[in-house]
C-alpha cells in the first residue's frame, strides 16, 4: 500500500462524515441494499486521492471512520492516523470517473430502475420533454437525453475503458448494465440531486414506455 504525507486523519475522517450522511440517505431509499454501493469524494486532485467507503459494512450504519482513500487506479492508500479499510474493488471505476469528469463526488447505487431500464434498452435510455431533466443540466424540452448503458465487468481497467467509450459531457450518469447505476456532481449534494433525478427519470421512462 502506498502512503501520502499530504492528507491527515482529520480530513479523511470529515469526508467520511459527509459520505456517511449520503449513505444513510441512499440506504434509506432501498439503493444500497446488504452491503451494495458506495460513495467517494475527492480529497485531493494533485495527486489524485478520494476518500470512498469502506468495502463490506452496511451503508445505513457507517462512522466517519468507515472510509479508505484510494488514488487514480482505486488502489488504497495509506494516510497516518486512518485505519486500512479495505476499498471496494469498484474504487477504481469512481476514481475514472472523477478524473474524467473532473467531477468532486461519485455515487454508486444498486437502484432496481437503473438495473431495469439497462436491461430494456441497452443502447441506452433516451429521454426529452419532462420536467425533471433540468435536474441534471439538461433542458426540460427539445433537449434529447440519453442515459448511457455499459457492459458490466469484475476488470475496473476494463469497465473504466467502457465509461470512457460512452461518456456523454452533458449526461452526468451512467448505467452498468445488470449492476446498477453511477452518478457524479460538483459536490456530495450535486451528486444526490443527480442521482435521485436521474432515478426517478429511469422509473418514468419505464412507466411510459
Amino acid at each position: 500500500m502506498s502512503a501520502d504525507t499530504t492528507l491527515v486523519a482529520d480530513q479523511v475522517h470529515a469526508a467520511g462524515a459527509r459520505l456517511a450522511v449520503e449513505a444513510a440517505r441512499f440506504t434509506g431509499f432501498g439503493w444500497m441494499r446488504g452491503t451494495s454501493g458506495n460513495i467517494s469524494e475527492v480529497v485531493s486532485r494533485e495527486p489524485l486521492r478520494l476518500a470512498v467507503t469502506a468495502s463490506g459494512l452496511d451503508k445505513g450504519e457507517l462512522l466517519p471512520t468507515d472510509v479508505a482513500v484510494v488514488g487514480s487506479r482505486g488502489e488504497a492508500v495509506a494516510v497516518e492516523g486512518v485505519a486500512p479499510l479495505r476499498p471496494s474493488a469498484e474504487a477504481g471505476l469512481h476514481a475514472r470517473v472523477a478524473a474524467l469528469t473532473g467531477a468532486d463526488a461519485v455515487v454508486h447505487v444498486h437502484a432496481l430502475n437503473a438495473v431495469v431500464a439497462g436491461r430494456r434498452w441497452p443502447g441506452g435510455v433516451l429521454l426529452r420533454d419532462v420536467e425533471t431533466l433540468k435536474g441534471i443540466g439538461r433542458l426540460a424540452h427539445d433537449d434529447e437525453v440519453r442515459i448511457p448503458v455499459i457492459g458490466n465487468s469484475q476488470d475496473m481497467r476494463e469497465l473504466g475503458d467502457w465509461f470512457e467509450s460512452g461518456y456523454d459531457p452533458r449526461t452526468p450518469a451512467v448505467i452498468v448494465a445488470d449492476h446498477g447505476l453511477y452518478a457524479w456532481g460538483t459536490d456530495l449534494k450535486h451528486a444526490r440531486h443527480v442521482t435521485e433525478c436521474v432515478e426517478w427519470l429511469l422509473a418514468y421512462a419505464l412507466a411510459v414506455a
